[in-house]
């Protein structure tokens, strides 16, 4: 037997169905692998089509260019490191299988497939895969390796059958996506297992972002008594040959990286940075463009933007009424020239007064509302629209969680775009993620980038004059503690109302909520930062009437 395994943890970043470029980016990290001496090189969940395939997978030609994309990366093994590598397989009827194929010596010596197929959340795996009846365990250089796949660790079923069965140690690949709170709870269910199995693990995750979803790397190793020995970063591609060594006691792990991770606003932040990024580079979009209002969301969207893509590719666009202050009108290109990000004032008045004369005699005798506040949002995304087809740049949009949840937006106004940075962060935490940012320079763009005076004023969206936010809406913390319990949480009303928020507010805010579905139907995709984004993690139906009730207070 021998005492030594080399295990190298590759943390890369697929791009989703591009099947032949993530083969070509496997071959580079099995040579990278190889270099730094590795045994066996380990690749994240999927890793050759891309996670989540959704329906992808149901087609038969991705499963064949997967099948076939194996048997080519297996003859990359005849003089390299053995090697574990994420793929679709074949089935047993109509649907295929979520599996991990070993190869080695040029040839696929072995096949896996995951047993438990996650059903919540932001996951429909039972939906597009087969399950696998039961785990294998792989021999590989004369140790005996278990190889449960991402969800399999969440429960003690697979590892305690690949313990059974004599693994030694656990490799477990993953397409784990990033939540604010998934650090501690995937450590915890790792810990679970391995104290369970008596198993030191390796933890293989995914980087990078695929529509709303973001992997955070942040893969990870423990040893048999839970301690972590391994750690690479979180947001970026990483490659660490650990060292494992044998003892009478087990496998222990000898040498590897310790690299810090991130948390709070900083881990927003970079969430945000490489779901933006992703999304427009895999989408072959040559940059991005903005409406530029003075506020906040806006402001910290084209930070966000210009440390993902460079500042010359985020254009920012101001488009001033007779409504926009001239301090919005100063912030507003005073943001721009920080980050160095191309910039240009349109004014929309000429096409509201436009639309005004248009429709006055539609609108003969009603008294003005929303309505004419409604038309200058949609000249400005008429605008944006106009300059991303004459350019091909992708807009951004700008609304935070808290706009969203209420429906304090504009259909085919500020909604109108093909991402959003801030789609699931609350207002309150875009004021803690752009204080980070201004104090920290993460990416090379420079401290301070968002003047102060944005940070400090009211939020407006300025279609009336002297209007806020807080005309219609209660107090952005508020706001906020009323829609966590809502929607992160569930919480009956008289549940929140026990926090100590008035009860007219609450209902006020469970029907902005309910009544806006509609237009949430109709939004971009963003990234995902809490455990319960809208879209993939939250499916409300639009027609809806059931409202909850807080019980009345005797007397």
């Amino acid at each position: 037997m021998i005492d030594q395994l080399r295990i190298a943890t590759i943390q890369a970043n697929p791009t989703l169905g591009a099947v032949a470029k993530n083969l070509a980016l496997a071959v580079a990290k099995i040579a990278e692998a190889g270099a730094q001496g590795a045994d066996l090189a380990v690749f994240p969940e999927l890793f050759l089509i891309g996670y989540p395939p959704e329906d992808l997978a149901l087609k038969p030609a991705a499963v064949a260019a997967c099948q076939a994309a194996v048997k080519e990366l297996a003859l990359h093994t005849k003089d390299g490191p053995a090697v574990l590598v994420g793929t679709l397989w074949p089935g047993t009827g109509r649907l295929p299988r979520n599996a991990v194929a070993l190869l080695r010596d040029g040839a696929v010596a072995d096949v896996t497939f995951k047993v438990d197929l996650p059903n919540y959340g932001v996951f429909d795996e039972r939906r597009v895969f087969e399950a696998g009846e039961w785990p294998k365990v792989f021999d590989i250089a004369g140790v005996r390796i278990g190889v449960p796949v991402c969800e399999d660790i969440w429960k003690p079923r697979v590892c305690a059958a690949l313990a059974a069965l004599g693994a030694e140690i656990l490799v477990v690949p993953n397409g784990s996506p990033y939540r604010y709170t998934v650090d501690s709870e995937r450590m915890d269910a790792a810990d679970a297992r391995v104290r369970e199995t008596g198993l030191p693990m390796v933890y293989i995750n995914q980087v990078g972002g695929q529509d709303e979803l973001v992997f955070d790397g942040g893969s990870f190793s423990l040893s048999a008594a839970g301690e972590v020995c391994q750690r690479l970063p979180m947001f970026e591609e990483a490659i660490d040959t650990a060292l494992w060594t044998w003892t009478t006691a087990g496998w222990s792990c000898a040498r590897a990286a310790r690299a810090s991770w991130c948390e709070g606003p900083e881990e927003i932040y970079r969430a945000m940075v490489l779901g933006v990024g992703d999304y427009v580079r895999k989408s072959g979009f040559p940059g991005v463009l903005l409406g530029m209002s003075g506020g906040i969301d806006s402001a910290l969207t084209a930070v966000v933007a210009a440390d993902a893509l460079g500042a010359k590719s985020v254009h920012c666009v101001m488009m001033p009424s007779v409504y926009t202050s001239a301090d919005s009108l100063e912030d507003a290109e005073a943001c721009a020239e920080n980050l160095q990000c191309p910039y240009q004032s349109i004014s929309i008045a000429p096409a509201v007064a436009a639309f005004e004369a248009m429709l006055t005699p539609a609108f003969a005798g009603l008294k003005p509302d929303t309505t004419e506040e409604n038309i200058q949002s949609r000249a400005r995304g008429l605008t944006l629209m106009a300059l991303s087809n004459k350019t091909g740049n992708m807009v951004l949009t700008t609304g935070n969680k808290s706009e969203m949840a209420v429906g304090y937006a504009t259909l085919y106004g500020d909604m109108c775009g093909g991402y959003n940075a801030l789609k699931d962060v609350y207002k309150t935490s875009v004021y803690e993620v752009a204080a980070w940012r201004n104090a920290n320079d993460p990416f090379g763009g420079g401290v301070h980038p968002i003047p102060d005076r944005i940070l400090t004023k009211a939020p407006s969206a300025e279609l009336r004059p002297d209007q806020t936010d807080q005309d219609s809406l209660p107090p952005y913390d508020v706001l906020d503690g009323i829609l966590k319990g809502l929607i992160e949480e569930e919480a009956t009303l008289d549940e929140i109302a026990a926090r100590g928020f008035p009860p007219a507010q609450i209902e006020q805010v469970q029907r902005l909520l309910y009544g806006s579905e509609y237009k949430r139907r109709q939004a971009p995709p963003g990234v995902k930062i809490g455990p319960k984004a809208f879209g993939r993690d939250r499916r409300y139906p639009i027609v809806n009437g059931f409202r909850d009730r807080i019980t009345p207070k005797d007397g």
